[in-house]
């Protein structure tokens, strides 16, 4: 910390770094948790990595609503590698140390991919209800390089517009304490620990809210309806399950995602119910990347398919 003297006369504590204090007062438990989070980790980096590079090399793959597959696990990819490596630290003996700089970089990153992702699965949903809505033009309108370009929007869209909220953070004044409660460097703590008015930074995040989140997970909504008035209305049971199969596996994904968003930022992060905002950044950082190949793996039986092709062909090489 360095020794700032104002203009009043008065010095006060400019803060350069933060201690992150991680998931709390479990510190038996350190080892344990280390190593289940450390698997995790693996497991994760592995899993998202799978995708990316079977769609790439499998001719079978390279359609549409695997490429945009590929570009999700990499946005899990980059929230993994964002955050995980803090959880593993603060788990070790000695204090998890981010630098200002470091810290907002990492509020930046993360809330940049959140936002990726929204946009992302909006246009999954769209793929879907083409390719069960509208079957016959699905060729003509969901084309490869229709969905390249609209694959290149969600990541220059989030990380611009988000330079809206994380420039007046990185301006935040830190006065004194520089103690985190929580695993990385989020947007409340952030507030909660600066001496500067918050209030114009709470404003624009609710107004820069309003079209990064509620449009798309409205326009999900409605495609699935229509998706779902398409199903019902198919008259052979197998032709219904079939409809369903193909977006089954994005609709879990799609629920994983946004019940974890909802629960923490909805949840207000005062006493106790800082307790519950940990719980689900976990789940939304940690067990959302981790649970998103998972689910496209064990139930796409193209996917599966690949990957045993591509283990035969390493194996008898």
């Amino acid at each position: 910390m360095d020794l700032i003297n104002i203009t009043s006369g008065k010095n006060y504590t400019k803060v350069t770094e933060f201690v992150l204090l991680g998931l709390g007062n479990l510190h038996e438990f350190n080892l344990v948790l280390f190593i289940v989070f450390l698997i995790i980790f693996i497991f994760t980096i592995t899993g998202n990595l799978l995708i990316i590079v079977l769609v790439s090399i499998t001719p079978a793959l390279q359609i549409p609503m695997y490429y945009l597959l590929s570009h999700l696990s990499f946005s899990d990819l980059l929230v993994s590698t964002n955050i995980l490596p803090n959880i593993l630290g603060s788990l070790l003996p000695g204090k998890e140390i981010v630098t200002f700089c470091g810290c907002i970089v990492q509020f930046y990153f993360f809330s940049a991919t959140t936002v990726t992702e929204c946009f992302l699965l909006s246009i999954m949903s769209y793929d879907r209800y083409l390719a069960i809505c509208n079957p016959l033009r699905y060729s003509s309108i969901m084309n490869m390089m229709f969905c390249v370009k609209l694959s290149i929007w969600p990541w220059l869209l989030s990380f611009t517009s988000n330079l809206v909220v994380v420039l007046p953070v990185s301006n935040f004044d830190f006065c004194a304490d520089n103690v985190i409660d929580h695993f990385y460097c989020d947007l409340y703590p952030l507030q909660k620990l600066s001496c500067s008015d918050t209030y114009s930074v709470e404003l624009e995040v609710f107004v820069f809210s309003l079209p990064i989140f509620i449009f798309p997970c409205g326009f999900i909504t409605v495609t699935y309806i229509y998706i779902f008035h398409t199903i019902l209305s198919i008259l052979s049971t197998t032709g219904k399950q079939k409809a369903f199969s193909t977006c089954s596996s994005h609709l879990l994904v799609v629920g994983l995602f946004y019940g974890t968003l909802i629960a923490k930022y909805m949840i207000p992060s005062k006493g106790h119910s800082l307790i519950i905002n940990k719980i689900a950044s976990l789940l939304h950082t940690v067990f959302t990347p981790l649970f998103n190949p998972i689910i496209y793996s064990l139930r796409n039986q193209e996917i599966r398919t690949a990957f045993q092709k591509t283990l035969e062909i390493i194996t008898f090489n």
